[in-house]
């Protein structure tokens, strides 16, 4: 068996040497077209002018633009990252867009069940005034107006390992997710999302 093995290997081997092409020197290169190519620079033409159209700054009126969203002290409390801690600072979870009249917001705690508690508000307006977060997900239906909806979910403590976290949930009133994140804040700091009604 060996054998054959060997014998198939050596005419291979021979047939692939003898199917080289490098042995044939009658090879003619074919020469390449002259082109005429002009030389010189183009003539300058005039650029078009096209009429401008006035852009508006703000394509999207509804946007929360939330660097605007924290300035007012009276609503957010000011960062205070001192000493490394990373979570004294308000959270902006995003702008999102729905056509559902209402909306769920389901939250828990996201790591250590260690007492955190929550309040949550509705364009200002308490609608939770006090929440502790369980491993199971407590669930708010609220009612969205059209227009701007801006929920604030402020961490009214830190339980006994800080900081208070949280994963949130928010969906329209079909079930569809709008939002599937966390929050990571300090005490009296805010995890701020707004949805925009059409």
């Amino acid at each position: 068996m060996k054998k054959i093995a060997f014998i198939l290997i050596g005419l291979g081997s021979i047939c692939s040497v003898a199917a080289q092409d490098e042995l044939n020197k009658n090879f003619k290169p074919i020469p390449p077209k002259k082109a005429n190519v002009e030389k010189g620079i183009p003539p300058q033409s005039q650029p078009q002018v096209i009429d401008s159209v006035a852009v508006a700054p703000n394509p999207n009126p509804l946007y929360v633009n939330p660097d605007e969203l924290f300035k007012d002290t009276n609503k957010y409390k000011k960062e205070s990252n001192s000493a490394g801690v990373l979570y004294r600072r308000n959270q902006f979870l995003g702008n999102f867009t729905t056509n559902s009249f209402t909306s769920t917001v389901r939250f828990r705690d996201a790591a250590f069940v260690d007492g955190d508690k929550v309040r949550v508000l509705l364009n200002d307006k308490v609608v939770s005034p006090e929440t502790s977060l369980e491993s199971d997900f407590e669930s708010l239906k609220l009612d969205l107006v059209p227009g701007v909806n801006k929920i604030d979910i402020e961490a009214l403590n830190e339980g006994f390992a800080a900081p208070n976290t949280a994963e949130l949930q928010i969906y329209d009133d079909k079930g569809k997710a709008i939002l599937v994140d966390q929050w990571n804040v300090g005490t009296g700091y805010k995890a701020t999302i707004v949805i925009i009604r059409e």
